[in-house]
């Protein structure tokens, strides 16, 4: 299966994340533009009202030579006006004559009748003054709710003077003020833009690695199914979910092929064991009874019961991956341990078993039956007298116990008992019962439930199978 090129996956993961951290950096940066108490030219519209407020001023102190005077008549107006009404707070465009404050000042930038103890708005003054880069656009800036515009060329006299209108303001400082005067805040907020796009970007990497992830969890499970949503995502998930379904497909192929095959052969090989059997009857009737011919028989019906767990394996082989469902504990094995319990007490012996857990398994019901089962029938047959079935849930998993106190099997041979046709060296003789294929059967079993199959040394004395599913 190709994998996403780790360079070309990190790449992209990289320029993602630079992408989203410079558009929160532009739009920070952007929102200092914003900030009235930057030095920003004044819009047309302003512009233009406060042309027609000088004029206005200019034509009422044409009479009067004397700028002392002028500037003093402008300072005690907008001490003693009255305070605005909330009408006037809220016009869209007031009058700057009813409402400002006026400063005039020489060309070079010197207060015309400063008063004797500076006040804040002097002070803002001087300062607007100071950083004014060309005296000839005039800009306006907010000092804290009192907004200073200017400068305005005006004619007092006949000489050139410049006049700065101030405009003072009750409103509540707005957001982005707020945001400028308190870093903590304005750093809160960035990251409350930032995080749901780093969410986001988060989610949008994770997604397909997670389908593809859930996906390998299905197969290792025996699910074999092809999955579309894999085909979905970036460039390089695509190429893998793409290469995952052709590999599940591949396996589920290469699995039938094997199973159809071991079955074809099962079945060609019945046909020269049935003409087998019908010669061997016909010798027996016309000649006797023989040791060979009874040899024979007994050979011949060892085949047949091997050909027939061979299909069995193939068949539910074929299926197990296929036909998969979930299934109470109880209802695949209760049924099995009752009737295992009978048939060992019409042989002389005991089987005991501890209660079935109430939990579920995904399974294919005769696959795991047929597991236990031959764990079971394999204990009875070799035990002495008794055999104990226990077990256990341990969160999601299951672990089975079936020990007997049988003669047991060297451990340098408890391996191979899960071998296919592989029987102990103290159970060779043709009458000792078995093909050698219970435990293999059993051991696929298991494997393909993806769990474990191992054998022990029981406290009986003889074998002990552990077995371990997982559950769900």
């Amino acid at each position: 299966m190709r994998m996403p090129s780790i360079s070309s996956l990190y790449g992209r993961i990289f320029a993602t994340f630079w992408f989203t951290m410079l558009l929160v950096l532009i739009i920070v940066l952007s929102i200092q533009h914003f900030d009235p108490r930057k030095m920003t030219v004044i819009p047309e519209e302003r512009y233009q009202q406060l042309l027609q407020t000088r004029d206005n001023i200019q034509n009422r102190f044409a009479q009067l030579s004397n700028v002392y005077l002028i500037a003093q008549k402008l300072r005690r107006e907008s001490r003693d006006r009255p305070k605005r009404d909330d009408r006037h707070e809220h016009d869209k465009h007031p009058q700057p004559a009813e409402r400002a404050d006026f400063f005039i000042t020489t060309p070079d930038g010197q207060l015309i009748a400063p008063e004797e103890r500076r006040s804040m708005k002097e002070q803002a003054l001087r300062n607007f003054v100071t950083n004014i880069d060309d005296s000839g656009i005039p800009q306006q800036r907010l000092y804290g709710q009192f907004l200073i515009a200017g400068p305005l060329p005006i004619q007092f006299a006949k000489q050139n003077y410049q006049l700065y209108i101030g405009i003072n303001s009750r409103r509540p400082p707005s957001f982005l003020l707020q945001l400028f005067d308190h870093p903590i805040q304005l750093l809160l907020v960035t990251m409350l833009v930032s995080t749901p796009l780093l969410l986001w970007l988060a989610w949008a990497l994770s997604q397909p690695a997670r389908r593809l992830e859930q996906a390998a969890r299905r197969v290792a499970r025996g699910e074999l199914n092809i999955d579309p949503s894999l085909e979905r995502g970036s460039a390089e998930f695509r190429q893998a979910g793409a290469s995952f379904n052709k590999m599940v497909e591949a396996v589920n192929q290469m699995i039938s092929r094997q199973q159809r095959l071991l079955s074809d052969i099962s079945h060609e090989l019945r046909s020269p064991l049935t003409r087998l059997g019908m010669a061997s009857s016909l010798a027996k009737r016309k000649q006797g009874s023989s040791p060979e011919l009874e040899r024979i028989e007994t050979e011949t019906q060892r085949l047949e019961t091997m050909i027939s767990h061979l299909l069995e394996l193939s068949r539910m082989q074929v299926d197990s991956h296929q036909k998969r469902e979930k299934q109470p504990l109880q209802s695949l094995w209760e049924a099995l341990l009752d009737d295992a319990q009978y048939e060992a007490e019409q042989t002389g012996k005991s089987l005991t078993f501890s209660n079935i857990p109430d939990r579920n398994i995904l399974c294919y019901p005769p696959l795991l039956i047929s597991a236990l089962e031959n764990t079971v029938r394999n204990a009875i047959y070799y035990s002495r007298s008794s055999v104990n079935v226990d077990m256990k849930d341990n969160r999601n998993l299951l672990t089975v116990t079936v020990e007997d106190d049988g003669s047991g099997v060297p451990e340098d041979e408890r391996e191979s008992i899960f071998r296919p046709f592989y029987r102990v060296s103290t159970a060779r003789d043709p009458h000792s019962g078995g093909t050698g294929l219970g435990l293999a059967i059993t051991e696929s079993a298991i494997q393909q439930h993806n769990g474990r199959i191992h054998a022990h040394s029981s406290d009986l004395g003889g074998l002990k199978i552990v077995i371990e599913l997982p559950l769900i």
